[in-house]
């Protein structure tokens, strides 16, 4: 009674703030739930484990139905899910069951690969979505000129505000966004559009104040110039959406990783993290703009999630890669206390952080109403 209770509280402050489209948040959630448990799921099926439970939410089961064995549950909160596999249990780690076709009765490097497919799965619908979007087309900044810094390398070279950035040292580009990964402190050649004639400006970026990817002030080489305002669609077809998918969900992957280093190493305020309230403000705005953005939102909060789950925390697949892993090294198991203890550190940590996280994201949310 109380899971369907906090159900209907949780649709009502949903649909108080973003009407409809907070339901296609809701399926996001639970598509993105559902891909990394059947990533788990698929891999356990491959290793012949018996699959328990396979539930899409928590609390209680709306509508559950076996079938070979697997009692498939849709629950009545959508903020989560999992499977249950033989012989597994999060809420009681000690408890071991090595009856057949049990999880702890295959080897480390078996177990490492259900617990790995999880993430990978994350990281695998999140290159399918960005295909997506490659044909979709994506809007980009145009890398046209909209002004030009006083006394900057660009203002040297006579730029001029209207200019089209063609390519930099011979790579072409087609947003604006894609300069400053070109530029560096030394000799530049720019292929510029100017009243269509096409003309090579060499230049030299100085080192001045700018900012990185998290918004920091940082000295890097900038040319001096800041975009004009028109957009373009960029369509990656073909072959060549393979490469921007791959591209894309790299830097993605690497952007959170750190991310998470400068929070740990306090170079970025812990305010910034945010939890589900921030993941549903965000995908039910995205939801409200077009699908090439929810696809992009989507995408990010996948890949996301499998970062998440392979931070090594006892609680979490990684956590339990990390356990597998000294057992393949050291051809023992962890001791039982000690994965006991860890286990509960890592699920108290866990909701130690959910509930930061959550306080975040109410912080935030209320400011901004």
């Amino acid at each position: 009674m109380k899971s369907y209770l906090f159900l209907l509280l949780i649709l009502a402050i949903g649909f108080k703030f973003y009407s409809f489209s907070f339901l296609i948040t809701l399926l996001v959630i639970s598509f993105l739930i559902f891909f990394h448990e059947l990533g788990h799921f698929l891999a356990a099926k491959h290793m012949k484990v018996d699959v328990e439970i396979f539930s899409i939410g928590f609390g209680k089961a709306i509508f559950k139905k076996t079938y070979k064995n697997t009692e498939y549950r849709l629950s009545a909160l959508p903020l989560g899910g999992y499977v249950k596999l033989k012989g597994q249990d999060d809420l009681n780690p000690g408890e071991k069951n090595y009856e057949p076709n049990s999880y702890n009765t295959l080897s480390p490097l078996a177990r490492i690969y259900i617990l790995f497919a999880g993430p990978f799965f994350n990281f695998f619908l999140a290159f399918l979505l960005y295909i997506a979007i490659g044909f979709l087309g994506v809007q980009k900044l145009a890398p046209i000129i909209g002004s030009i810094a006083p006394n900057s390398a660009a203002e040297k070279a006579n730029l001029q505000v209207g200019d089209t950035i063609m390519a930099i040292n011979g790579v072409a580009i087609q947003s604006f966004e894609e300069i400053s990964k070109l530029v560096h402190a030394k000799t530049t050649i720019l292929d510029i559009k100017r009243d269509g004639a096409l003309i090579k400006v060499t230049l030299t970026p100085q080192i001045d104040e700018g900012y990185n990817e998290f918004y920091q002030k940082v000295q890097k080489p900038l040319i001096g110039i800041a975009p004009k305002g028109e957009f373009v669609t960029i369509y990656h077809q073909g072959f060549t959406s393979l490469k921007y998918a791959y591209e894309e969900s790299m830097e993605a992957s690497l952007l959170i990783f750190k991310g998470l280093a400068k929070i740990i190493s306090g170079e970025l305020d812990a305010k910034n993290m945010g939890g589900i309230i921030t993941m549903v403000d965000v995908t039910s705005k995205a939801a409200n703009t077009s699908i090439v953005v929810l696809f992009l939102i989507t995408a990010l909060i996948s890949i996301n999630l499998g970062v998440l789950n392979l931070l090594p925390i006892p609680a979490l697949d990684g956590g339990h890669i990390l356990f597998n892993l000294y057992e393949f090294i050291f051809k023992k198991e962890v001791p039982k206390v000690c994965f006991e203890y860890l286990s509960y550190f890592g699920m108290a940590l866990l909701l130690a952080l959910m509930v930061f996280v959550t306080y975040n994201d109410l912080t935030r949310f209320m400011s901004n109403q």
